[in-house]
């Protein structure tokens, strides 16, 4: 695995909207993607219109599935799905919950990133897994990316 982050992501987030509790147990929810910035490697724009799929599951696990845009300095678009977990101690949850700040290494917060772009430049990007450490914050997401070798 790679010492230094080849991105680092910061998301724009506008509030959770709930679709309820499910019959299996556990909450399903929408996290919009209102905008950010990403710098690392190639630098640019999160744009708005993407979200965050969420499964608060019972036993206390935060299952993401996140599907975004992001648009390069130079103007290549960028397809980013992300796939991860967030969990914690309850007391922890609670205060990201709540939208107090945390010191990420009183939670696990990791996703799995795939890329796609069509911009001949970007395709040591696309030809990659990577994997994101993360940070929630009360209305943005830090994502450190790292390739996987």
């Amino acid at each position: 695995m790679a010492n230094a982050p080849i991105l680092t992501l910061e998301i724009d987030l506008a509030a959770p909207q709930s679709i309820g509790q499910l019959p299996g147990g556990g909450e399903r929810r929408c996290v919009p993607i209102i905008g950010g910035r990403f710098m690392g490697r190639v630098n640019g724009a999160v744009l708005a219109g993407g979200a965050d799929w969420q499964w608060l599951r019972g036993d206390g696990v935060a299952d993401i599935d996140a599907r975004y845009l992001l648009q390069s300095e130079a103007g290549a678009g960028i397809e980013v799905w992300s796939r991860g977990l967030r969990h914690g101690p309850p007391g922890v949850m609670a205060q990201l919950a709540a939208g107090e700040p945390v010191d990420p290494a009183l939670y696990y917060f990791r996703t799995s990133l795939r890329f796609e772009s069509a911009a001949p430049e970007l395709q040591w990007l696309v030809r990659m897994l990577a994997y994101g450490k993360g940070q929630r914050l009360a209305n943005q997401v830090r994502l450190s990316v790292y390739a996987i070798d």
